[in-house]
């Protein structure tokens, strides 16, 4: 019922650097792991880089135009301004899906076992999300869906997701389809957690994922399909708040030399690139000197930032 298609969305803002190596890694690990029928990558902004030369060739790309409602919504605090491309892909990944049909996933996402054909043979697919929103009796998240072309639950999801927008970042793309799932099971297959969100958007859960060395990859790897990275809360150069991993950090040295759970995992998708173990420590060095900065920084980022970002 599901094609073997999988969609990706990109540029919903302009952006002044190059594509990074988590997309490259995510676009590689989804052909190297899923091997797709096809990967179509739809975005208003078009990337570039070397990353991107590279990639072209194995993807079908479509431009696509932003929601207007949404790119139009008055937002209470410009502070969330920053973060409009999120909402705008909201509502673009349901309408690809109820076009196209296929897999939908956040380019934040490391694929590390093939979908199973069950999965195929349902109408919708969506995986749980612990911990959920505050005040939310469940969450569904929307980083990972499939769907056939036309979907009933897309279809109603699509139709009160306008309506459910409020400017908040889950209202409408995590709490509503729990919602529906819990007034119309018969038209979505809800996975469990471990399926795509094993790792918490949490300052311990970014620990666990990029900082801390040695963990038994088979025993985590369970009932895991694939990785969300929750790249909202550490892929920017100045995001610190969270984590002192920051997008600058992940870099083909890491890839090859650290000793991480996601350091491990994403080795196998860029081994065609080697890098020397000196830069790796070199790397490591510069971090630890720029740590006592990047807890100052924090600090004061954390009075800054909306809430939920």
């Amino acid at each position: 019922m599901i094609p073997r298609l999988f969609h990706f969305v990109f540029g919903l803002k302009p952006s002044p650097q190059p594509l990074h190596l988590m997309h490259y890694l995510c676009l590689m690990s989804c052909w190297q792991v899923n091997q797709p029928d096809a990967v179509y990558f739809h975005y208003h902004h078009e990337p570039y880089g070397p990353y991107w030369d590279r990639l072209k060739p194995l993807l079908i790309q479509r431009r696509i135009a932003p929601n207007r409602s949404i790119a139009e919504w008055r937002y209470s605090s410009p502070l969330i301004n920053p973060y409009r491309y999120a909402h705008l892909s909201d509502f673009a990944r349901l309408e690809i899906l109820q076009e196209y049909g296929g897999v939908y996933a956040d380019l934040d996402t490391l694929f590390v076992r093939p979908i199973p054909d069950a999965l195929f043979q349902h109408s919708f697919v969506m995986g749980r999300e612990f911990p959920g929103p505050v005040g939310a009796e469940g969450s569904l998240c929307n980083a990972w869906i499939a769907s056939e072309p036309d979907a009933p639950f897309g279809r109603r999801w699509l139709r009160e997701m306008e309506a459910s927008f409020d400017g908040s970042w889950s209202s409408h793309s995590t709490v509503l389809p729990y919602r529906l799932a819990g007034a119309y099971p018969d038209e979505i297959q809800v996975e469990p957690v471990e399926r795509f969100f094993k790792i918490p958007p949490t300052r311990q859960g970014l620990a666990e994922l990029f900082l801390r060395d040695g963990m038994d990859l088979e025993t985590f790897l369970e009932g895991v399909l694939s990785l969300h990275l929750w790249s909202h809360l550490w892929g920017e150069r100045w995001r610190v708040d969270f984590s002192p991993f920051h997008a600058g950090c992940l870099t083909p040295a890491y890839v090859a030399h650290a000793n991480t759970l996601y350091a491990r995992l994403a080795h196998p998708f860029l081994t065609d690139h080697p890098t020397p173990r000196y830069q790796y420590n070199l790397e490591r060095l510069r971090e630890d000197a720029l740590e006592p900065i990047y807890g100052w920084a924090g600090r004061i980022s954390r009075r800054l930032m909306p809430r939920n970002s």
